[in-house]
């Protein structure tokens, strides 16, 4: 019987499977997040952010060559990359499961039989499909994000030290070690996850090679593989660049050499010493040396991927994140500075006081012909610390949250004991138990759990067992039984599991304990780490995927313990096979037919869609303020890859207080000429005008804001304040500012249409609304008062209101995006929402906008659900807007556009809020069908979450979902006063009554009603 064979086969037809399942579900062009960053640098090799992928980009990059010059067809091919990639994951994974499942099922020099080849193939197929069809998994299978080929290099090497293992007596056997160390290396030009694998491998070296572990050399082994892990994660990735810049700088400071000269030095030294090294062991016959220094250098030689961000960033590309041209800024980037420090040993609790700012090391920037100093890095000392801080945000967010979920009142100083049941009630059950339920035993929706009981909770579909955990689940509401993500497994995957793991214990301690290794490390290891804050901006079940790629494997070896414990009664041949199909049904079947349907995102071309409307708001040549990721990202995609406006300069206000993103900002991109900044580089720089306080020079009046910007960067010591360290620093001295406004320029530029000079301010006047200006801030004030209304400014109807700068009542609404425009606001406007360029977003939406197949497509996932009330919102702000100036034709307009591309079903209680918004304006435009129609779908919906959630408080004896039974109380009794003032009574009475008896069931929990 030749098993090899069989082996090989059965698992390239799991690869099959697994990939032609990921082509089916892929998402046909960029998703959310990173990935439209990840897909814009691959296709021109550019740089992405902290601390880069350049591997990623590079084979991203190959998969990019099958569109054959058709640009839509881009992202739909490199999103194949991930799919491939994923595949040959689950190849890997089928591999890995048969091995550790031959050595389980055949003893050494056993016959293999029949029935234990089925017993092995079955296992490593149930595992490996199991594991395909996990939710963490598959959703980064179908986009175009680093934790697919990720996954594929974690599969590869955790492979290939079972190959060592089969092979370790033959005398080259250690080529497997060393192979490993390369894959290694180049998972670095990936992501990092791989490098947790270290310590299982190093257990598996351990049992090989001695024939009885002690638990002294259990312990010692359980060391090295963690020095091993600093060693690579440290003293490889951080030191080796480390030493290199600060030999660059000796070169450059002291010897008067050019850059990269020390860089060049030190890379001659550790090369030569590694070959010194190499040889020296050759020749003095040190196994175990030379086994290091070849796997040290192959480990930099699969890491030197990153010479491709070096080289990329000299060439000054669009997307150039952190310019990581020379030594420093490199080093900067490696480490992730942008992104700060958390505390993990020893650090604050949420409400340690700062006392005093302590200066650490040096910080570093190029100069013209020398580094210079860029400033300190600088740490907060504390009045108090604890050991092992888990609550250490003082943001006002965290710090409410932190309070809520342990209970503690505004005076109490949380202790180790705290930090540690914090770390296990929100870190490890939140935010990794409840991904690990979702992926083994179901979930409720796909709705953010940030901790309640409705939202993104794991959920069986055994309601008795449910309802211990999240209360009464008799009437489950439409958010989760109308969700495509409501998957039930009925706890079958997990009990498989532990089945598998439970008897792996018990026939091999020495493999069980290295698979149980890789499951702490690539989990509860990462949750220790991350250290993580609350209420993320989206879901993180990524990090822990390995753990489940883990978990998989017990999986897969729960068919072997089936066909031993259940059914020694029947004929071997007959028990495998049963078990094999017993398996199939528990485990990757039920997860398949439960998560197709949530995962498949072949019809859904939201982020797409609402990208290219972002930019479509905007008039020729504009430059438009973004902040967040997915309005950013997804932009980034449609100009540096399907060439969609490219005559629109981004300017990502999250980025904009970095001296590279300004410089980037100075140059010509695209089809964008470089924006009107005036400043300086040198007035900008790392370290110079970071940040500058206001202090009240009590001018009366507004100021020109050309003035501001002007005393923002003067050089002139009256123009400072002293600090108390001695330095003067420039500073606010009012905040009333002022634009003046030349009528002709404005008119002139095509910013307003000269049949509305008449409404032209003399002066846009406004308040700034912060007690600082950062360089980006100040970068923003430096385009606006040299702009001269040459080029049309927007800002995306996602920026935080704050990121406005007190602009507010001149900013108009045109689509997704707002334009500043020297107007005065109607007299009729009450709020900013009333201030709308009517005829623009009207033509936006009735000719140019694109809906991303929100109506049709088979699935939507949390954030296109969200931006279905983005939509929302601009439907009914055009038709009010309509309403208001008397267009009544085109508002109905409007609206039957509404109902042409707008989804019939609701996503949560905010695309409620749009219908009903809607059903208002129908009403006033007489069509009172329509209205009470929604107005009836809309309270349907209400009540039925409002049901749900007061059977919850009920069973819980305490109030649970508290926003959304606000908000539902408070449209519900709104629907009905609408109702009742639009004469229809019957419709008002029920809604009434409605209100009346949920009213009476928060009573307990919520007196206030509404």
């Amino acid at each position: 019987m030749n098993y090899s064979k069989i082996n090989n086969l059965t698992g390239w037809f799991c690869f099959l499977v697994a990939t032609v399942s990921y082509i089916l579900t892929l998402e046909p062009s960029v998703s959310f997040w990173d990935c439209g960053e990840f897909i814009a640098s691959a296709l021109k090799m550019q740089v992405v952010h902290q601390p880069g992928a350049p591997l990623f980009l590079m084979i991203q990059r190959f998969f990019s060559l099958f569109a054959a010059g058709d640009l839509t067809k881009i992202a739909y091919f490199m999103n194949v990359g991930s799919a491939v990639a994923s595949g040959a994951t689950i190849l890997f994974l089928f591999w890995t499961i048969t091995a550790l499942a031959k050595k389980l099922v055949l003893k050494p020099g056993e016959e293999l039989t029949s029935s234990k080849l089925i017993a092995i193939m079955g296992s490593g197929v149930v595992g490996a499909l199991a594991y395909t069809y996990t939710d963490s998994f598959w959703f980064s299978a179908v986009e175009s994000e680093v934790y697919a080929l990720s996954s594929l290099f974690t599969a590869i090497v955790f492979w290939g030290i079972l190959k060592w293992e089969a092979h370790a007596d033959e005398p080259r056997a250690d080529r497997w070690l060393l192979f490993i160390a390369y894959i290694m290396g180049l998972s670095i030009g990936i992501h990092l996850l791989n490098l947790l694998t270290i310590p299982a491998m190093a257990f598996v070296y351990y049992f090989k090679k001695t024939p009885k572990p002690t638990n002294i050399g259990i312990l010692k082994t359980f060391f090295v593989g963690i020095l091993i892990l600093a060693f690579v994660q440290y003293g490889i990735i951080q030191y080796v660049v480390s030493f290199g810049a600060y030999f660059d700088l000796f070169f450059v400071n002291t010897l008067g050499l050019g850059f990269g000269s020390g860089v060049l030095f030190f890379a001659i030294l550790l090369i030569g010493g590694l070959v010194l090294g190499i040889r020296y062991s050759i020749k003095h016959q040190k196994k175990v040396l030379n086994l290091a220094l070849l796997s040290t250098a192959l480990i930099i030689f699969g890491y030197g991927s990153f010479a491709m961000i070096i080289i990329r960033a000299k060439a000054n590309v669009n997307l150039n994140n952190s310019d990581p041209d020379n030594a420093f800024s490199f080093l900067g980037y490696l480490n992730r500075e942008q992104y700060g420090d958390r505390p993990l040993l020893f650090g604050p609790n949420y409400n340690s006081q700062k006392v005093n700012l302590t200066e650490g090391k040096t910080l570093y920037r190029k100069g013209t012909n020398k580094y210079e100093v860029a400033g300190k890095k600088t740490d907060y000392e504390y009045d108090r610390v604890t050991p092992f801080p888990r609550m250490y945000s003082d943001d006002d967010r965290h710090v409410a949250y932190y309070k809520d979920m342990m209970g503690f009142d505004d005076t109490h100083f949380p202790s180790l004991f705290d930090n540690i049941g914090f770390l296990f009630k929100y870190q490890i059950g939140n935010m990794y138990m409840r991904y690990f339920m979702w992926n083994f035993v179901g979930r409720q929706n796909d709705d953010q759990g940030q901790g309640s009981l409705y939202e993104g909770q794991w959920l069986s579909g055994i309601k008795p067992i449910d309802a211990i955990m999240l209360g009464n689940q008799s009437h489950l509401p439409p958010s989760i039984v109308d969700s495509n993500a409501y998957n039930r497994f009925f706890f079958l995957p997990l009990i498989l599991g532990l089945i598998g793991a439970v008897w792996h214990f018990k026939r091999n301690q020495k493999d069980a304990g290295i698979v149980g290794l890789l499951f702490f490390f690539t989990g509860i290891a990462i949750v220790l780490y991350l250290n993580q804050k609350p209420l993320e901006p989206r879901e993180r079940d990524y990090a822990y995927a390995g753990s489940f790629y883990a978990f998989a494997i017990w999986i897969g070896l729960g068919v072997p313990a089936l066909q031993d414990w259940l059914f020694k009664k029947i004929t071997p041949k007959n028990g495998a096979i049963a078990a094999t199909a017993i398996g199939l049904l528990c485990a990757p079947v039920i997860m398949a037919e439960q998560g197709w349907d949530d995962h498949n995102r072949s019809t859904k071309m939201v982020a797409h869609d609402i990208a290219v409307d972002y930019l479509q708001s905007c008039a020729p040549n504009a430059i438009l303020f973004t902040y967040g990721d997915n309005d950013t990202y997804p932009l980034w995609y449609a100009q540096e890859v399907e060439n969609i406006r490219p005559d629109i300069r981004l300017v990502n206000l999250s980025l904009f207080d970095t001296d590279w993103y300004i410089n980037g900002m100075r140059r010509k991109q695209n089809e964008s000429a470089p924006l009107p900044i005036t400043m300086k580089e040198s007035q900008y720089v790392q370290g110079v005008r970071d940040v500058m306080y206001y202090q009240d020079a009590n001018i009366a009046g507004p100021v020109e804001l050309k003035d501001i910007v002007d005393i923002l960067l003067s050089d002139n010591d009256e123009d400072k304040v002293p600090l108390q360290n001695g330095t003067k620093e420039n500073f606010i001295p009012t905040k009333n500012f002022k634009l003046t406004v030349n009528p002709a320029e404005v008119i002139s530029t095509g910013t307003v249409n000269a049949a509305d000079a008449g409404k032209i301010v003399p002066a846009l006047e406004w308040k700034y609304n912060k007690g600082y200006v950062t360089k980006g801030t100040l970068a923003m004030f430096d385009i606006l008062a040299h702009n001269q209304w040459k080029r049309p400014i927007y800002f995306a109807s996602t920026v935080p209101s704050e990121q406005f700068n007190g602009l507010d009542n001149y900013l108009y609404t045109e689509g997704l995006a707002m334009r500043l425009l020297p107007l005065k606001a109607d007299s009729a406007a009450s709020s900013r929402q009333d201030l709308v360029n009517t005829p623009v977003l009207y033509n936006n939406i009735m000719n140019k906008f694109k809906w991303g197949n929100i109506k049709t497509a088979t699935y939507l996932d949390q954030q296109s659900s969200d931006d279905v009330s983005i939509f929302a919102n601009l439907f009914n702000t055009s038709v009010s807007s309509l309403i208001k100036e008397g267009k009544i034709d085109e508002a109905k307009k409007i609206v039957e556009k509404y109902y042409q591309v707008m989804p019939d079903k609701f996503y949560g209680m905010r695309s409620m809020m749009g219908t009903y918004f809607m059903a208002e304006n129908l009403y006033i435009l007489g069509e009172t069908a329509r209205a009470n129609a929604l107005i009836e779908k809309s309270a349907t919906y209400i009540q039925k979450e409002l049901t749900y959630l007061a059977d919850v408080s009920e069973s819980k004896n305490r109030f649970v979902g508290g926003q959304n039974v606000q908000l539902g109380m408070s449209f519900l009794n709104q629907m009905a006063h609408t109702a009742e003032q639009h004469k229809q009574t019957k419709l008002s009475q029920n809604l009434k009554n409605q209100f009346s008896a949920l009213e009476s069931r928060f009573g307990p929990f919520f007196p206030q009603g509404n």
